[in-house]
């Protein structure tokens, strides 16, 4: 079984996060796993995409070819349409619904929704409110990535929870409470998102 994500953002929204927390969960479930560089961290806002391959077969190429991917995760929606042709068919995306407007000529709300709703597995949630109104400002990409958990299908929800808690464990127990909440709601936010409610 393999798995082919792309990671999307701007420049301080936690992309790095997300990717140590899944490289973490990879490592201590004992698969192989390829990180391509993560471009644009230096620069806040400014865009980020990392490509992170995880396998329980060897991988040879860091790099995800194009029409491959099984997976967008993107804290910003114009960042998940940026990368929208390494996808397969049948792949999802996962984002945050919210613009993040970092250059002059960005894409209305309107047009953003209509080009993700071309694709048919999509899910899309504002993230920052959701992590706001649980009083968890700085945990929404642990929202994002608790909305992406179960389209990550190689590791299970339970792995990537006990990955955020070795991950920020240094940050002690308050952090890690925090990072999981917001996980949990990602995951249900997710949920509310496939199935909602009649």
């Amino acid at each position: 079984m393999k798995k082919d994500i792309i990671l999307s953002g701007v420049g301080g929204q936690g992309i790095l996060s997300i990717a140590t927390v899944i490289g973490e969960a990879a490592i201590a479930a004992g698969l192989h796993l390829k990180q391509a560089e993560v471009h644009g961290m230096s620069q806040r806002g400014g865009d980020v995409q990392s490509h992170l391959r995880l396998s329980d077969k060897p991988i040879f190429s860091d790099l995800i070819p194009r029409g491959q991917a099984d997976l967008i995760i993107a804290m910003e929606p114009m960042e998940a349409l940026r990368y929208v042709q390494y996808l397969h068919p049948n792949a999802w995306i996962v984002t945050a619904s919210e613009p993040f407007v970092n250059i002059p000529n960005y894409p209305d709300s309107a047009t953003l929704k209509k080009n993700l709703d071309a694709f048919p597995n999509v899910v899309s949630r504002n993230i920052e409110a959701l992590a706001k109104e649980a009083s968890l400002p700085k945990s929404a990409n642990m929202v994002l990535l608790g909305m992406a958990a179960s389209h990550i299908a190689i590791l299970t929800p339970e792995q990537l929870r006990a990955a955020i808690g070795r991950v920020f464990a240094r940050k002690g127990e308050r952090v890690v409470a925090d990072n999981l909440k917001a996980f949990d709601l990602g995951r249900d936010a997710a949920r509310q998102e496939i199935e909602p409610e009649s």
